[in-house]
């Protein structure tokens, strides 16, 4: 940590990027046969999958007209020295609120169209992520990841009875009319910068992470900060300029994958 603090007190950082530079990102698709949507995303180091599953459930007594959106994060044991068995850590929970934040919030699914039978059935979004490996900013990694999914997903074939017949995908693709994207900043010291290595998230001092969805233009979705840093109005709309221009550059390497 102190390494990292003074390589960045002095302009540089340890892997030689430019402050708004970004690693490196890859995206495969269509990965795991058994879902109805999937992708495989690394950052660096950072190795991510994430499966579309689609379910018929009853919608929610509040929203009985809309299907269901459920995110859900696990981090494999290997995938870091302090990751452990057992039930969800704290910071598993928080990547799979911050996935789930950026597209609820966007707007990008339209959950209307997924209702079957008002108050009765829906289709219910699942959405499983997995970190495969910690090399730091698994938050994006994990965003792309699900964006990716949800982008190639396809209605799976349902019965009479209403049974969904799994392994018998439709040509019908999930209603999105957007892209919903995470860019995460760290600040460390008097320094901000873009995707966070995994020693410059050891070291921060402020995070933030911020959604964007590109719908009739590039907008805003949603907004998370952590650390015990501030951040002032200034450095908080230069990261919200830079999240727009590197989401979309993201979402076009997601629309090229998903071709």
């Amino acid at each position: 940590m102190a390494l990292v603090r003074r390589v960045v007190a002095g302009g540089e950082r340890l892997d030689q990027r430019k402050f708004d530079e970004m690693r490196e990102i890859k995206i495969e698709t269509g990965i795991i046969s058994s879902a109805e949507g999937s992708a495989r995303v690394t950052i660096g180091e950072t190795e991510v999958i994430a499966g579309v599953k689609m379910a018929v459930g009853e919608p929610f007594p509040d929203t009985a007209d809309e299907g269901v959106l459920i995110v859900s994060g696990e981090f494999i044991p290997f995938a870091d020295p302090l990751f452990e068995p057992g039930p969800p850590r704290e910071d598993a929970i928080e990547l799979s609120r911050l996935v789930d934040r950026a597209i609820r919030e966007s707007k990008a699914v339209d959950m209307k169209k997924l209702c079957i039978t008002a108050g009765e059935k829906v289709w219910m979004i699942n959405i499983d992520i997995d970190i495969i490996n910690n090399g730091g900013n698994m938050v994006d990694a994990s965003s792309i990841a699900a964006a990716a999914a949800l982008v190639t997903a396809r209605l799976p074939e349902i019965d009479e009875k209403g049974k969904v017949l799994y392994g018998k995908l439709t040509g019908t693709k999930l209603p999105l009319s957007g892209i919903p994207i995470s860019t995460t900043f760290v600040k460390i010291g008097e320094s901000i910068m873009i995707d966070p290595s995994l020693p410059e998230y050891q070291a921060l001092d402020a995070r933030l992470t911020i959604g964007t969805v590109d719908k009739n233009g590039i907008k805003l979705c949603s907004m998370q900060k952590n650390g015990v840093a501030g951040l002032s109005i200034d450095e908080v709309e230069r990261m919200i300029s830079v999240a727009e221009e590197k989401g979309e550059e993201v979402r076009q390497l997601v629309r090229d994958a998903a071709k």
